[in-house]
């Protein structure tokens, strides 16, 4: 194996479940040329760096397909590109937009406010548990609570959650590589669930700008601030990110939390008896099994220097963010989960001007699902180690977490 073939096997299936010694293999070179002409970076203050680092662009007009080079598509031909596959100043403007009716400073008791009936939702998926002695976390809880929580925020009725738990099933498959399924089929089934998303939230936008409520869509619709008002294709745009980026980020979050803990039982316990562990721990899963593992599709938009290695204008980047977060120079002993480790600056949300904007919403509801967990299956126990992973080595967690429990508490 060479540096310039590490990247391929890094998103080779047979190393999804577990990457990780071949990201500190690809750390002796901080910057590798791939022999597809790809720049992986793999340490942590370049990676930081280039974050934030302007010359860096995330828009995928900007890049230039090299001989044999197939660009990925776009998220939507009928759409413009949401906020996450822009460059300012057309990112900042819509980013300031979506911000004001979700946090600090024009919203700052958005998501504090929700906590309460977050709490009854993962209250409630836990009741289903009754009467079983083994589940799927993935499929009997960490899906269909995001859902849950992305309709609530955004005002979809609750009798509408099925289908919008499955279309974004449906364009979050698209993301899976599958070897039954040709990858124009794949597209071609996501495309359609995209319009029908698309359509559905047209009519819900029109419906709110009626009626508007106290929830983001209504905000989105009506909210006159700094910098003007989000058009209707624009408000469509950007709640179908909201629901795919927030849905599958935290799938992955709670199911490689919980994962983490069946692994490390005394983590487990401890978070049993201290609810208020949640915190740290949560920040500790973020950098030891994030769930997004790297950033590809970035485009140098000047030659960059980096650690020695100057990276061509119009070159493809790929930040591999889960590297970093186990960079030795960086995290003491970075391949121990430790609660309660400090100083932990990790990369799990980015960084700069895409810093995951939906953090302290994904931070909340894993904390709340992840404490939960740990308060009522009695003796839970993984079913097989490691567990069938999805094809997809950015958004990379388990396809399905078969647990089995001896009971469940009150």
């Amino acid at each position: 194996m060479t540096s310039g073939t590490l990247l391929h096997q890094i998103t080779d299936y047979a190393s999804r479940a577990d990457p990780y010694p071949l990201y500190a293999e690809l750390r002796r070179t901080p910057v590798s040329r791939q022999d597809d002409g790809v720049y992986a970076v793999s340490t942590y203050w370049e990676i930081l760096s280039l974050l934030r680092d302007p010359r860096l662009s995330s828009d995928v007009r900007n890049r230039v397909a090299q001989p044999g080079e197939v660009l990925p598509p776009e998220e939507d031909p009928a759409l413009p590109p949401s906020f996450l596959r822009l460059d300012p100043p057309e990112h900042d403007r819509l980013r300031r937009l979506a911000t004001r009716p979700f946090g600090p400073p024009h919203c700052p008791r958005r998501v504090h406010d929700m906590g309460g009936e977050l709490a009854r939702m993962v209250s409630g998926l836990v009741d289903g548990f009754q009467g079983r002695d083994q589940v799927d976390i993935v499929e009997d809880f960490a899906y269909p609570f995001p859902v849950m929580v992305i309709c609530k925020l955004l005002g979809v009725p609750h009798q509408d959650e099925a289908r919008f738990h499955g279309w974004a099933e449906t364009i979050v498959s698209a993301l899976d590589p599958n070897p039954a399924e040709g990858p124009a089929e794949r597209q071609r089934v996501a495309q359609q669930a995209r319009s029908e998303l698309g359509a559905y939230l047209a009519g819900l936008v029109a419906e709110h700008r009626r009626a508007p409520g106290d929830d983001m869509l209504s905000a989105l619709v009506t909210d006159h601030g700094p910098d003007g008002q989000m058009s209707p294709v624009e408000v469509i745009t950007t709640a179908v990110l909201l629901l795919i980026a927030g849905h599958e980020t935290t799938v992955n979050l709670i199911t490689n939390g919980m994962l983490t803990l069946l692994r490390h039982p005394e983590a487990l316990k401890r978070l049993r008896a201290d609810p208020d562990l949640a915190v740290p721990l949560v920040e500790e899963l973020l950098r030891y099994e994030p769930p997004v593992q790297l950033l590809p599709q970035r485009t140098a938009l000047a030659d960059i220097d980096v650690a020695g290695t100057v990276i061509p204008a119009g070159a493809s980047i790929w930040l591999m963010l889960a590297s970093g977060n186990r960079d030795p120079r960086r995290f003491r002993d970075p391949d121990r989960f430790d609660p309660l480790r400090r100083d932990n600056e990790h990369l799990g949300f980015g960084n700069g001007i895409h810093y995951c904007f939906g953090a302290p919403l994904a931070r909340l509801e894993a904390q709340l699902a992840l404490t939960e967990l740990a308060r009522r299956l009695d003796d839970p126990r993984l079913v097989e180690d490691p567990p069938p992973y999805r094809q997809n080595p950015v958004l990379r967690g388990p396809r399905h977490l078969p647990v089995a429990f001896g009971g469940l508490a009150g």
